[in-house]
């Protein structure tokens, strides 16, 4: 780990403070178990010392906001945040047990179940953030992109398609030269994304086939895909090694900043309200320490409401606390283009986008099944899944992965200690860990997590029923 970039609990001798934080811890139980009249829900922590890790990206926000506003030691919890290298390493941290827990791309511990990659049995009770990414290209892509864009007021029009980039990425091929963009990881919702947006533009991003040893990504590709590190994006787009790049923030806005890229489009445009990051454990320490799981859930709850309350009047503190170089370490200036409810796309375009990052609203921390799915129909479309699946075995893996029981469980604790209301959350009787079906996606096409089958069968690009590669 990088002593730099690691966060311990605020200065103060090791035994003082734990003492410290186990007396407020304390003094909370007490004070909810008198306001309650009830045994508390959740239990005395087993586990109280903790190491999160994370990416240096503005949807680690939870995890910063739980352990600055003492979130985490409310719940009794000593925790150190630690920046990581890349999401591998992130992941191995946590199936080594290095990481307790850590920031996830919504994908990681799906993938790694089903042993895409690295093999681990990896769940999530929280889910992070909805939105918060981007797709920008170089300015000379964007210059002949115009070209091939409708203008209003002088601006054009958006949700840009990428029917808009095609000639574009055909010229390159016609010239005999190949067209690359960069996502930060195989199982990344940017990859995901990217390739949604380049398919429903007509531009296949290719398929992995994995059980014949290709995990490229690129086969039949007439857009290239690789792995770039989200921090890296900016200068690799500069140097030409990449011709544009799906990430979150604040990479896309640093591209604007510096005069190298423009943001074509955002994920709230290709999937209103689409799920992001989670937070990740294995499924042994979640059985080993299941007080410990339910508090952490319940820190990052109310840290997560915090972000969003009182219509986002909290999000220029946080953009302070994010710009610290332990966490994100962009400038706030760039943090804050999106956090605060705008983004820019072309230079002087700035366009209001309130849910542009969401930490709670549309209830966004809750672990919907029908999310996991939707990422699981992705993994199927491009190969990442090589053979058909029955729909039942899309419901059993999201369950496998996905743990309401454990959020309902925090969230309701929260509201017996009074530190949240039951409007706050889904009805926990009734949900079913289906949201209704889905159709804001820039293609038009519906998405319902119960038929997976039936939706990965809408779909001119990408694998479907029984064809394999």
């Amino acid at each position: 780990m990088n002593n730099a970039d690691s966060i311990s609990p605020r200065p103060g001798p090791g035994a003082a403070r734990r003492l410290a934080v186990l007396a407020a811890f304390v003094l909370t139980v007490f004070a909810g178990v008198a306001k309650a009249a009830d045994k508390p829900l959740v239990d005395w922590p087993e586990k109280p010392e903790l190491t999160f890790g994370f990416i240096k990206l503005t949807d680690m926000a939870p995890l910063a906001i739980a352990y600055e506003k003492g979130y985490f030691e409310d719940e009794g919890l000593y925790v150190s945040l630690e920046a990581q290298a890349n999401w591998k390493v992130l992941l191995d941290g946590v199936v080594d047990g290095q990481l307790d827990g850590a920031h996830m791309l919504a994908g990681q511990p799906l993938a790694a179940t089903i042993g895409f990659g690295t093999k681990a049995h990896i769940i999530t009770a929280f889910s992070m953030d909805l939105n918060g990414n981007g797709i920008t290209v170089a300015n000379s892509v964007w210059e002949e992109m115009k070209k091939n864009i409708e203008r209003r007021d002088g601006k054009p029009v958006h949700p840009i398609s990428a029917s808009a980039l095609k000639p574009v990425v055909k010229a390159y091929r016609d010239r005999g030269e190949r067209f690359k963009m960069g996502m930060v990881f195989p199982v990344s919702t940017h990859n995901y994304e990217l390739r949604y947006w380049l398919a429903a533009g007509g531009i296949h991003p290719g398929y992995y086939a994995p059980h014949r040893g290709d995990t490229s990504g690129q086969l039949q590709a007439e857009a290239l895909l690789s792995v770039t590190p989200p921090p890296q994006m900016p200068a690799t787009l500069e140097a030409g090694t990449i011709h544009g790049y799906c990430v979150g923030e604040p990479w896309n806005q640093q591209a604007v900043f510096k005069g190298v890229g423009v943001p074509v489009i955002t994920d709230y445009e290709i999937w209103k309200n689409n799920p992001e990051k989670v937070f990740g454990v294995s499924e042994a320490w979640a059985e080993k320490y299941p007080n410990t799981h339910a508090r952490v859930v319940k820190a990052l709850i109310r840290a997560a409401k915090w972000l969003d309350e009182n219509d986002n009047a909290n999000r220029p503190e946080a953009v302070k606390i994010l710009a610290k170089s332990e966490y994100v370490g962009a400038d706030e200036a760039v943090i804050a283009n999106s956090m605060t409810g705008t983004f820019e796309y072309e230079k002087g375009d700035e366009r209001p986008i309130p849910d542009f990052n969401v930490f709670f609203r549309h209830n966004a921390t809750y672990p919907y099944y029908s999310d996991a799915i939707w990422y699981l129909t992705q993994m199927r479309r491009w190969g990442q899944i090589a053979e058909q699946k029955s729909d039942d075995w899309y419901m059993e893996t999201a369950r496998d992965v996905y743990r309401p029981d454990v959020y309902a469980l925090a969230a309701r604790a929260l509201i017996q200690e009074g530190k949240m209301k039951a409007s706050d959350f889904p009805d926990f009787d009734s949900e079913d860990g289906f949201k209704p079906p889905q159709s804001e996606f820039i293609d038009g096409v519906t998405y319902d997590g119960r038929e997976p089958n039936a939706y990965l069968k809408q779909f001119d690009i990408g694998l479907k029923g029984d064809q394999r590669l």
